[in-house]
């Protein structure tokens, strides 16, 4: 792994966004590893766009502030695609974008405008609403965060998902986090 690990969540008030980024550091933390989680809002209201924030490392972390050159960037909802830049400070070789998309991700590349980085999409909203009922996409895009980068693994997500939501409900999104670790794909 990389000294630090940098991911930058987009989504909307109410999807999740900071609640994916939570999960993941607390999976890192049980597996030992440094964190900071935080999101970025003001008096935004459920639907603004929302910024979180994800940093795991080997080392503790000194660095506090936003993350402005991300390595991921996971993208909850993809409307965001043409009022946000997601793609900024992206490192234009080894960052990777993942986007919450049913298309191709060659597709959701020209949506982007941006060469940089490696797009990977996933079906979150089809998944979670198979699975869920409602399109809630954050535990899809933390599956997906998870195996693109293998910060941590499938157990330790499980545990933390497990602790966080009653039983029935944990059950249910670690099948989604599962059905979106296998499914997500790049161009």
């Amino acid at each position: 792994m990389k000294k630090i690990l940098e991911i930058r969540w987009h989504g909307r008030g109410g999807q999740g966004a900071w609640t994916a980024s939570e999960l993941l550091a607390r999976a890192a933390i049980s597996e030992k590893k440094f964190i900071q989680s935080f999101p970025e809002f003001g008096p935004e209201r459920m639907g603004a766009p929302v910024t979180a924030f994800t940093r795991i490392s080997t080392e503790p972390i000194k660095l506090h502030c936003g993350v402005y050159n991300p390595d991921v960037v996971a993208v909850l909802d993809p409307t965001l695609l043409s009022t946000v830049k997601v793609a900024d400070g992206i490192n234009e070789k080894s960052g990777n974008i993942i986007i919450n998309s049913k298309e191709e991700p060659k597709e959701v590349r020209k949506l982007l405008n941006s060469e940089k980085g490696k797009v990977w999409t996933v079906p979150a909203t089809e998944i979670s609403m198979k699975i869920l009922g409602m399109p809630i996409t954050n535990t899809a895009m933390l599956g997906a965060v998870a195996r693109v980068t293998g910060v941590v693994s499938l157990e330790s997500i499980e545990k933390m998902i497990k602790g966080r939501f009653r039983a029935d409900v944990a059950e249910k999104n670690f099948s989604v986090v599962k059905e979106a670790f296998e499914e997500v794909r790049s161009e």
